[in-house]
């Protein structure tokens, strides 16, 4: 199997600051100075567990460039590209645009090498220059909008990537979007939510964030689908949720490529979502959708890097995900005491809402 990874260790450079968690720092509130919950750590250490475990050798490098501003229009608008643009230039930086997406001077370079990094992987996936791939980017995409970024996110990249595609290949394209972040995909949701093309998939824990989107009733013109999780749901409700809506629903639209918002923000040890997933998990969920890629669009699945948040876990998720798609093991995961947690188990108030979600399937 031919993985292209990407990576550039410019993306470790985007600062998001001092902040206490999401919030700034606030003494009159109690708020000490710290540690933004996006920054560097996690996908620094994915990429260099990639290297130290030695699967780098067994995957094809992708080089990144900057997304352009035409390119970033064919998703954004022109007004908020040349905010974040001007902003960037300043000395003290600016913020995506919700007072919560802080970012040093030089965000913009950096938010458009990861718009760029997305467009190139879809690219070579597309044409066939690899089987398959990870695109591990920041700062993540799929909460921007069109008009703002929001929930960390400067520009939508997998969305500016599928526009560009439209551009550049055909305009009905089509593409099935599988958001499995703990956090509602609602970027992507609202930019391509009257497209009869492109089939947008959430899996997230019900009202996390945002606290008002990712509900069952948004369907667009039929090409969105959410299935919002009760806290705590493990692999029974994921698992149930892949072979009853996602897989259905793709093979249903038959899509010319997969595409994965992939954040491990689900897994057991997340310190933002209250989900079960194991690397594992994240394991059998990529083998579901290369299964349904080799029998709708010639295996062709790519996938962008959206949250997650233990610094300690997701390296693993990561990798786990990336030896599936390249077919080569390395090595265990040290935390699988998760797998056999209490709660993994399909529970009817899962069943429920994901047997909700099942009925829009019919809608393509």
């Amino acid at each position: 199997m031919r993985t292209g990874y990407l990576y550039h260790e410019i993306f470790g450079w985007h600062d998001t600051g001092t902040f206490v968690g999401d919030m700034p720092s606030d003494p009159g509130a109690g708020l000490q100075p710290y540690m933004n919950y996006e920054n560097p750590e996690t996908k620094k250490r994915i990429h260099e567990l990639i290297v130290v475990s030695g699967l780098i050798e067994d995957l094809i490098r992708i080089p990144v460039r900057a997304a352009s501003e035409t390119e970033l229009a064919t998703v954004h608008t022109k007004e908020h590209i040349a905010r974040i643009k001007k902003e960037s230039a300043s000395r003290l930086g600016g913020d995506g645009g919700d007072l919560t997406t802080p970012f040093a001077k030089g965000g913009y370079e950096i938010a458009a090498m990861a718009a760029g990094g997305a467009i190139e992987l879809f690219e070579a996936v597309l044409n066939g220059d690899v089987d398959n791939g990870y695109a591990l980017i920041r700062p993540p995409g799929h909460h921007a909008v069109s008009e703002t970024g929001m929930g960390y996110c400067i520009f939508s990249n997998l969305a500016v990537a599928i526009g560009v595609a439209k551009k550049t290949h055909k305009k009905d394209l089509r593409v099935a979007v599988v958001d499995w972040d703990v956090h509602h995909g609602n970027g992507t949701e609202s930019i391509f939510l009257n497209d009869p093309n492109v089939l947008t998939i959430s899996l997230h824990q019900d009202q996390l964030y945002p606290h008002d989107t990712g509900s069952v009733d948004v369907v667009g013109v039929g090409t969105n689908i959410n299935i919002p999780l009760p806290p705590g749901t493990g692999h029974g409700g994921y698992y149930y949720a892949f072979d009853e809506v996602v897989i259905p629903a793709i093979k249903q639209f038959k899509p010319d490529i997969i595409a994965v918002a992939s954040g491990f923000d689900s897994s057991v040890y997340d310190p933002l979502g209250r989900m079960l997933v194991t690397a594992e998990g994240y394991r059998v969920m990529t083998r579901k959708l290369m299964d349904v890629a080799s029998q709708v669009c010639a295996g062709k699945l790519m996938m962008t890097h959206e949250g997650g948040y233990s610094a300690s876990y997701a390296p693993f998720c990561g990798l786990f995900v990336l030896e599936e798609l390249c077919g080569v093991k390395k090595l265990a995961d040290p935390f699988a005491h998760g797998n056999n947690y209490p709660g993994h188990e399909l529970k009817e108030h899962e069943k429920r809402i994901i047997d909700e979600a099942k009925k829009l399937v019919s809608n393509l």
